[in-house]
């Protein structure tokens, strides 16, 4: 009797022991998503960096999307160009945000970007090479 209560006891232990050990690799699979995000999205502002500010590719979007495969893996590019600080009806101040969401885990959290496992999210200020209306040229 007490070898069959040991042998369930060590079953549930073991099996506890087995749903740690999933856990931490769906985890590290999520954080290697995450790290492989973040260099997606900082290439897509130095790509941004690289143009001058009156390019075509800075003008004001609502955003737009497209999917990159890096590694193997699928990840979804939001970027967003709003501008502000018109003057004289230019803008002089341009803010870039770049969201790139991890396709390839299915899990909700894993995309959602209010979460702290989520999506990466870059935000950058790009400002015109301008005199101000306030300096006399």
């Amino acid at each position: 009797m007490e070898t069959a209560i040991a042998l369930v006891l060590m079953a549930v232990v073991g099996l506890g022991a087995a749903s740690l050990f999933f856990f931490a690799v769906k985890n590290t699979v999520s954080a290697g998503d995450r790290e492989l995000a973040m260099g997606v999205a900082q290439q897509k502002i130095e790509q941004l960096r690289n143009v001058d500010f009156n390019d075509a590719s800075l003008a004001a979007t609502g955003g737009t999307s497209t999917t990159l495969t890096r590694a193997s893996r699928s990840y979804t590019v939001l970027t967003t160009i709003t501008d502000s600080n018109v003057v004289n009806g230019q803008a002089t101040t341009k803010t870039v945000t770049v969201r790139v969401t991890p396709d390839s885990d299915g899990a909700t959290w894993a995309r959602n970007v209010t979460s702290v496992f989520g999506s990466v999210s870059l935000v950058w200020q790009r400002t015109a090479r301008t005199t101000g209306p306030n300096r006399a040229p």
